[in-house]
């Protein structure tokens, strides 16, 4: 008996250091989550309450942060703070904010956070690429080589626009051969904007039917698929999560499948290369590769030859094929505006001769549909995050540097200090009293500044010349059986239109 009494005292006891260091621990790490979580800065932007671990992500909608920011800015204002865990975020909203920032001060929120989801696709040190890269020499370096290499290679020249003319032809006999039926039109726009982007990057174009081309717009509208949600904000800022073997390829497996079908492209690219011959920006970047030690050191390497090709894949194709999906369903939705364009298209260039850039001057009404297109159609609604490059202040509030910055570009897009209807589609924000085109300065769906859509020249030329072919050669209906389709968008990286069928009526 006086044993067990004995061990029972020494189990008691153990029991009860136990509960101590379990009491110290919990104790330790709610002070350390606090401390990781406190503001020590006077002047920093107010925002939601922040909850222990977590910061303020409950109080986010991933699937539709714009509304959720929304929502905030109504109660904290233009400026508002959020944590995601222990990472400080700003969000900027409404059209002066965003414009003080990206245009004035401009430098002080060139920055980019990391992004530790992308790291098994090769972004890090040295080889960052063009979009999410450390705002720096290499990033300068890239985005400088870029623009110069598109240039040459015709954007905004004739030889470009020949090219987008032609694939409008081919895009066209592709709805054509569907005779009238109800289809769903997203594939096919997918491949004519995914075809401008290849004869740039590789120098040829692909048949719709091609099984490498079907296999390349599957992986790239899967990896897009993958961005939404909780899961990659979550493991962006808890990234030892990704350290775990497999979680990478699990949570995102077809961003690696694309990044791997790149790899093969551009392999099989390589093997065809003539120094002495270049045919498109892949060869002209190998070329610079050549150029020894001060060429890596700039960030021509094999790695980044890559990322520069999914990040022109990423920036110069979902976007444009996204804001047609939207012009052709608003023009479902409004068929009184769709007759309209087409009165203009019939009038300015008729129904034989193919559109061209010159014609936009002489086109008003078209010009500020497809412009409200993307202003109510609001493509990418957050744009990327920003990072400030130095200590800053915005509008009497601090903002240290380092701190995440989200632009809410829904919120100027549709700021009703601006656009007399920013609900509503409505082409007449576009046009003067006398029916003559303006834009206003609110209009930034590329955003602005020194991160600014390098591709905004090509995009302006493929919507135009997409969208006034369409319109000269088809008229579009919904199906009879078809209910109206949905006016919001799904938001994953960008704001698409939920699925729609329509029928494609020959002129």
């Amino acid at each position: 008996m006086a044993l067990l009494l004995w061990l029972g005292s020494q189990l008691s006891s153990v029991w009860s250091n136990i509960s101590v260091l379990g009491i110290f621990l919990t104790v330790f790490t709610l002070l350390l989550d606090f401390m990781k979580r406190r503001k020590k800065w006077s002047h920093y932007p107010p925002g939601p309450a922040s909850l222990p671990f977590v910061g303020t992500m409950l109080s986010i909608d991933f699937h539709n942060p714009h509304h959720s920011f929304s929502q905030l800015q109504k109660k904290f204002g233009n400026i508002f703070s959020l944590q995601n865990c222990w990472t400080n975020l700003v969000v900027l909203n409404g059209y002066k904010t965003v414009k003080e920032a990206l245009v004035h001060k401009s430098e002080d929120f060139a920055d980019r956070p990391s992004f530790p989801i992308y790291e098994h696709l090769g972004y890090g040190k040295n080889s960052e690429g063009l979009i999410v890269a450390r705002y720096g020499h290499v990033w300068k370096e890239l985005r400088r080589f870029t623009l110069t290499t598109l240039r040459n290679f015709g954007m905004g020249k004739k030889s470009l626009e020949e090219r987008v003319v032609e694939e409008a032809g081919y895009l066209c006999s592709a709805i054509k051969s569907e005779e009238g039926k109800s289809f769903d039109v997203q594939i096919l726009l997918n491949n004519a904007v995914c075809n401008m982007i290849c004869s740039i990057v590789f120098g040829d174009r692909f048949d719709y039917g091609d099984e490498t081309f079907k296999k390349l717009s599957e992986l790239f509208q899967n990896s897009l698929n993958e961005e939404g949600g909780f899961l990659p904000q979550f493991l962006n800022v808890v990234p030892f999560l990704l350290r775990v073997p497999g979680v990478p390829k699990r949570a995102f497996r077809a961003q690696s499948e694309l990044m791997d079908f790149i790899d093969v492209i551009l392999e099989k690219h390589m093997k065809t290369w003539d120094p002495a011959d270049p045919r498109d920006l892949t060869d002209v970047f190998l070329k610079e590769m050549e150029k020894g030690k001060e060429a890596e050191e700039n960030g021509f390497n094999y790695k980044n030859l890559r990322l520069v090709a999914l990040d022109l894949f990423t920036a110069g194709s979902e976007t444009t094929s996204t804001t047609l999906r939207w012009a052709l369903l608003y023009m479902l939705l409004h068929p009184e505006i769709q007759s309209k364009v087409q009165a203009e298209i019939d009038k300015v260039i008729g129904r034989e001769r193919p559109p061209t850039m010159k014609d936009q001057a002489s086109m008003p009404y078209t010009n500020a549909v497809i412009h409200e297109v993307q202003r109510c159609g609001d493509i990418v609604p957050i744009g990327l995050p920003h990072m400030t490059y130095r200590d800053t202040e915005l509008q009497g509030f601090f903002i240290p540097k380092g701190t995440t910055i989200i632009t809410n570009l829904s919120s100027v897009l549709k700021d009703e200090t601006v656009w007399k209807k920013p609900n509503e589609f409505h082409p007449e924000h576009f046009l003067d009293a006398k029916g003559q085109f303006v834009k206003p300065e609110a209009f930034l769906p590329f955003s602005a500044g020194r991160r600014a859509c390098l591709g905004e020249q090509l995009a302006r030329m493929e919507l135009f010349l997409f969208f006034t072919t369409l319109l000269q050669k088809f008229t579009f209906v919904l199906p009879e059986d078809q209910p109206r389709p949905r006016e919001d968008g799904h938001f994953a990286l960008t704001n698409s239109p939920h699925p729609f069928l329509l029928r494609a009526l020959p002129r």
